[in-house]
């Protein structure tokens, strides 16, 4: 048998492929475009868009092959009201029906699919488990929760599908939102919390993800879907302080008040100039903690990195690769294949 990664050149995918080629795995990434990274020289690269079905069809699929979904359009870069539709509908819900039914037609029943702790939308129970009222809050978070229903259809035609809905994926080489926080503590300028920072905030390692998919393979692709999230994720205002300190810049965390904030932004959102996008801010002062007992109970899966770390490991290679610092810290090591 063999692994095709949908999406394998892309943040997780790239980390599952190279864990998989640690482990002596048979390996092919179908992608848009191939990166410039090292383990490609032991692994397949197929060019597939995957919303084009032909393209998709055109991957060679066995029956005993193990397949991932990893293909999505995020929520970076920022999109303006009219565009969000266009730009995440394509690929997050269709791209998975075209990868389901090529599936289908050679007869495998096996896949992991990722998708989004944002289809919970606003927090109603916390922390918040699988079976959280599912009410996302923009197009993004919908076009997940749709490709989520479509594999429940598959799911009763005899496929076995292992959902994922991870926090935010943070690690070396993915900066997105953080870009803009980054920059306000070199410039030693205040950091804007949305709300009073008492909430906690879970990121998930990129290696968490890979680990996750992996594990579900091992555990024969459970007909179920898992959170991801870090574990006891520190109060926001902890964390900007714990990084600010680490940066010796002389920033500091400005509470706000939510609601107020929340309507500004709405009003740029509105006149198409959006700072944040709505599925992002308007669940910032909410306790918005995982509850990922489920992926540890029945994947055995556990985190292997918190917040903390991975907020200055992420400043770190800010630092590195767009300030161009060279420093003598490393960024926190992906664990060995035999972890």
């Amino acid at each position: 048998m063999k692994h095709v990664i949908f999406g394998g050149d892309g943040f997780v995918g790239r980390q599952l492929a190279k864990d998989l080629v640690g482990r002596g795995e048979d390996v092919v990434v179908a992608d848009i475009a191939m990166g410039d990274v090292p383990h490609y020289d032991f692994v397949r690269f197929v060019p597939c868009d995957v919303t084009n079905p032909a393209m998709v069809a055109a991957v060679e699929i066995k029956p005993d092959d193990m397949v991932y979904n990893l293909s999505a359009k995020m929520l970076s870069p920022i999109q303006t009201r009219a565009k969000r539709a266009e730009f995440f509908w394509p690929v997050n819900y269709f791209g998975t029906v075209n990868i389901i039914e090529a599936l289908a037609a050679a007869e495998n029943d096996r896949l992991v699919h990722f998708t989004t702790d944002m289809v919970y939308g606003h927090t109603r129970t916390t922390p918040m488990t699988e079976d959280h009222p599912l009410a996302p809050l923009g197009d993004y978070g919908l076009s997940k929760l749709k490709s989520e229903d479509l594999a429940a259809d598959w799911r009763a035609k005899g496929m076995r599908i292992s959902i994922f809905r991870p926090r935010l994926i943070i690690g070396p080489g993915r900066l997105g939102i953080l870009t803009k926080l980054f920059r306000l503590i070199d410039a030693n300028l205040p950091v804007p919390m949305i709300g009073s920072g008492r909430n906690p905030y879970q990121f998930v390692s990129v290696f968490d993800c890979a680990k996750a998919a992996r594990l579900a393979w091992e555990n024969d692709v459970p007909n179920a879907a898992y959170n991801l999230g870090s574990d006891n994720p520190p109060p926001v205002r902890d964390l900007l302080r714990g990084l600010i300190a680490h940066a010796g810049s002389r920033s500091f965390v400005l509470p706000t008040p939510g609601f107020a904030v929340k309507r500004v932004l709405d009003l740029f959102d509105l006149m198409n100039v959006p700072i944040m996008d709505p599925e992002q801010y308007l669940i910032a002062d909410e306790h918005c903690l995982l509850d990922c007992s489920r992926a540890k109970r029945e994947l055995g899966w556990a985190p292997d990195y918190g917040d903390e770390d991975m907020l200055i490991n992420a400043y770190s290679d800010y630092r590195r690769t767009v300030i161009g610092e060279q420093t003598e810290e490393t960024a926190i090591p992906a664990p060995s294949p035999a972890e």
